[in-house]
C-alpha cells in the first residue's frame, strides 16, 4: 500500500467553482463548450441568490419570481433552468461532490481511498467552504424540501461513483457489492460535509484544513467497516 507523506504547514488550499455545470454529474470526459460554461455560471448565480434570498426570508417566504429579479432574469427563464425553487440550489449542493468524482478519477490503483483522499485534499486544492453553502447545507437539516434536493445532489453521484469503483476493480457498476460501496462512500462524503456545516457555523475562518479534518475521519469510519 502506498503511503504518502505527512502534509506540511498550512493546509489545503480552496479554489474557485468548476467550469463545468454543477449538480449534472457524467462520466464522460470532456472539455466543456462555452455554451455549456455559461450555463453552468447562470445556475450558481441563481443558486447564490436562491441561498442568499433563503437564508433572509426564509424558503417559504421566497418566491421564484424573487430569485429571477435577484439574478436579472425572467421567471421564465429560471423555470427552465430548475423545475422548483428549492432546487435552484443544487449547483451549489454538488461542488463538493464534483470536486470528489474529478480526484477519484486520479486514484492510483496503488493506493488505499483513504491514503488517497488523505493526501489529495491536504496537498491539493479544495471546492469552496463559502459561508453561502454552509449555510444552505445547514438549512437542509431543518427545510424538508430542501432536503430532498441535498439528498438528490448525492443520489445523482452515485452511478458515476459505482463506475469509478467499478472500473477500479474490473467489476460490474451493477454488481450489489459495488452499489454498496458506492453508497458507503457516498454517505461519508455527505457526513462530512454536513459535520463541517454544523461544527463550523460560528466559525467564518474554519479553514481547508477542518474540511479535511471531517472528510478523512467520515472516510476513516466507512473503511473500518461494520463493528457490529
Amino acid at each position: 500500500m502506498l503511503r504518502w507523506p505527512a502534509a506540511e504547514g498550512g493546509g489545503a488550499r480552496v479554489r474557485e467553482a468548476p467550469s463545468v455545470e454543477p449538480g449534472q454529474l457524467t462520466s464522460v470526459d470532456a472539455a466543456p463548450s462555452l455554451a455549456q460554461r455559461r450555463k453552468a455560471a447562470l445556475r450558481l448565480d441563481i443558486a447564490r441568490e436562491a441561498v442568499r434570498l433563503f437564508a433572509a426570508q426564509g424558503v417559504t417566504g421566497t418566491t421564484g419570481e424573487q430569485i429571477a429579479r435577484a439574478v436579472g432574469i425572467s421567471a421564465r427563464t429560471l423555470w427552465r433552468y430548475f423545475p422548483t425553487k428549492e432546487s435552484c440550489v443544487l449547483p451549489l449542493l454538488a461542488v463538493g461532490l464534483d470536486f470528489a468524482m474529478e480526484r477519484l478519477r486520479h486514484w492510483p490503483p496503488e493506493a488505499s481511498l483513504l491514503d488517497f483522499f488523505t493526501n489529495s485534499c491536504r496537498h491539493g486544492e479544495l471546492p469552496p467552504a463559502t459561508p453561502a453553502i454552509l449555510d444552505l447545507i445547514r438549512m437542509t437539516s431543518t427545510d424538508p424540501a430542501l432536503r430532498a434536493v441535498w439528498l438528490q445532489a448525492h443520489d445523482d453521484a452515485l452511478p458515476v461513483l459505482g463506475e469509478l469503483l467499478a472500473q477500479r476493480s474490473g467489476g460490474d457498476a451493477d454488481d450489489l457489492r459495488v452499489r454498496v460501496h458506492a453508497a458507503t462512500i457516498n454517505g461519508a462524503l455527505r457526513a462530512a460535509a454536513e459535520e463541517f456545516a454544523r461544527r463550523y457555523a460560528d466559525d467564518p475562518e474554519a479553514s481547508g484544513g477542518e474540511i479535511v479534518t471531517c472528510l478523512v475521519a467520515a472516510l476513516r469510519a466507512a473503511s473500518e467497516g461494520l463493528p457490529y
